[in-house]
């Protein structure tokens, strides 16, 4: 298959789903990605299924922000791992191309620095050694293909038995992986960090710099988190593209096709409770005190929010709570529609500072804004090396200096709850992405009236509980592979989805969770054994069908 990296024996087809009872009744609490893949593939095998979503439209973090008159994505902005959107809407008899126009990207990001280097990374993995070896030599292009061979195989040791599996463990996983697997895990190093992963494997701190930063796509810094996550490296590098209409028209097509195969969608519908009785989830209350009786529930987001008690005591020992410091990270961004000169954007660019590690120390142990930030701006009218086709406007507009839509972030504790930023620290860390840019050569003009500013004190009114992380729980140490909630909850009839559970954030792994919520579900409503896990392959498949928690 020419797009992405897909499983072994995987194919984009219609794959026949368990078929549930049909008066089985399931309420599913969040449209974010993965409870919409839930709703979508508990649909699809035949159960009646509500989604009751608090926001006014489908996506959770993956939401707009009107800034002036420009709807901008304000959340996650890259697509990465096709195969898995058309194994999904393949599975409900639809066609990914059918329903989204996407655009590989030839260029994945542009990088820069204060010194005024700069690097893209191609999609054609030729030109990205080119690229390396003419910013930094023929020694570290040399190191940069020992690199992606070791994230390809990391990948695809992983893959399996961890990305997934519904419920990794470090012996069965031990046992999937085999003598290959276990070998190229070893080769990394035992509980070995991204960053001394990277020191080893390149000799310019520059490139340390920028594969370290893979790390923070699991909210986590490359000093704590395990070498293990450079396959996110290979992720990236088996393609990236642009969705015509933004990451959100993502959620919209989910949440049509979902609603085409008989899913019910409420919006502006807020969950105060989940329903327990005899032991057993069984509904919800809404905030207006209307109950929906059902007979299981899917969560579809932050776990601590459980654990918490924030959808009532009766569940909240259903989830392990997140400690403080097992949190991921928050972010301030700026969604802007704004005017830009000097430097030339691509879809995906990256600026660094000169003391990465000083990011880290100030967020996770001082709890404070970075005094020396990375800054990631996402310039959504830009795909490849020229202006989106279908945005005609856009061209002439940014021609004549006008203004195009951006997304500027910059990594955050998630302090939301315990110690929100106050707006002169907020305004201080503008100050110092404005600066960074414009060392870089970025000129970014930052009108109020077309700038909206969200901070973690923002993002833990949109995702309570969290303090603003945005990432579930920090991918700390090589155990922490492991620490993350299953589909499967400890209170029977209760479900999970979404990126604070296993595989993790980012779009693809929130899908994916979604599959494996769904096929956990359709299994134990076909089985009441105590067996195994379940494991999406291919079109979707579960290898036994209960688990101890729920049976």
């Amino acid at each position: 298959m020419p797009d992405g990296h897909p499983p072994p024996g995987f194919a984009a087809r219609s794959v026949p789903l368990p078929r549930a009872p049909r008066d089985h009744r399931t309420v599913v609490v969040g449209a974010g990605v993965g409870g919409l893949v839930t709703a979508l593939q508990l649909a699809c095998a035949g159960v009646q299924v509500t989604v009751l979503e608090r926001a006014a439209t489908p996506g959770g973090k993956m939401r707009r922000v009107e800034a002036g008159t420009a709807s901008v994505d304000s959340g996650p902005t890259v697509f990465t791992m096709r195969w898995v959107f058309e194994q999904i809407f393949a599975g409900a008899g639809a066609s990914l191309d059918d329903r989204l126009r996407l655009t590989p990207l030839s260029v994945l990001a542009r990088h820069a620095w204060r010194d005024g280097s700069r690097l893209d990374l191609f999609a054609d993995h030729e030109r990205s050694v080119d690229a390396i070896g003419d910013f930094a030599g023929a020694a570290e292009a040399k190191r940069f293909r020992a690199f992606c061979a070791q994230a390809r195989d990391v990948y695809d040791a992983l893959e399996g038995p961890y990305i997934r599996s519904s419920r990794p463990g470090l012996v069965g996983m031990g046992t999937s992986l085999g003598m290959r697997g276990m070998k190229e895990l070893v080769k990394l190093g035992p509980f070995t960090s991204l960053a001394s992963n990277l020191v080893r494997q390149f000799g310019d701190p520059r490139l340390r710099q920028l594969f370290g930063r893979y790390a923070t796509y699991c909210g986590s810094s490359p000093w704590t988190a395990p070498a293990t996550l450079l396959l996110v490296a290979q992720v990236e590098m088996d393609g990236v593209w642009s969705v015509d209409g933004g990451m959100h028209a993502l959620a919209c097509a989910l949440a049509a096709l979902a609603q085409e195969r008989g899913a019910t969608l409420r919006y502006g519908t807020a969950v105060d409770e989940i329903l327990v009785r005899d032991g057993r989830a069984c509904g919800v209350v809404l905030a207006g005190g209307e109950r929906l009786e059902s007979d299981s529930v899917v969560f579809n987001g932050d776990v601590h929010a459980l654990a918490s008690g924030c959808l009532g005591d009766a569940v909240a020992p259903a989830v392990d709570r997140v400690p403080y410091a097992a949190r991921s990270l928050s972010a301030v961004t700026w969604s802007m529609h704004a005017r830009t000169r000097g430097f030339p954007l691509e879809s995906h660019n990256v600026f660094f500072d000169d003391d990465y590690a000083s990011e880290f120390r100030d967020i996770f142990g001082a709890g404070r804004l970075p005094s020396k930030p990375t800054v990631y701006v996402c310039a959504q009218d830009r795909v490849g090396n020229g202006i989106d086709p279908a945005l005609p406007d856009a061209g002439s507009s940014l021609a004549a200096g006008g203004r195009e839509r951006l997304l500027c972030l910059v990594n955050a504790p998630a302090s939301g709850d315990s110690r929100p930023l106050e707006p002169s620290e907020i305004d201080a860390c503008e100050r110092r992405m404005q600066a960074l840019l414009s060392h870089c050569g970025l000129e970014m003009e930052i009108d109020p009236a077309t700038t909206v500013r969200t901070s973690p004190n923002d993002f833990e009114q949109l995702f309570p509980a969290t303090g603003g992380s945005l990432y579930g729980r920090a991918t700390q140490g090589w155990m922490a592979l492991f620490k993350r909630s299953s589909s499967s909850s400890r209170l029977p009839g209760l479900y999970l989805a979404g990126g604070s559970v296993h595989p993790g954030p980012g779009v693809p792994m929130a899908a994916m969770s979604g599959q494996l919520a769904a096929a956990t579900l359709l299994g134990h409503l076909a089985s009441t054994r105590r067996s195994g896990r379940v494991v999406i392959s291919g079109g979707m498949s579960t290898r036994s069908v209960t688990t101890a928690a729920t049976a």
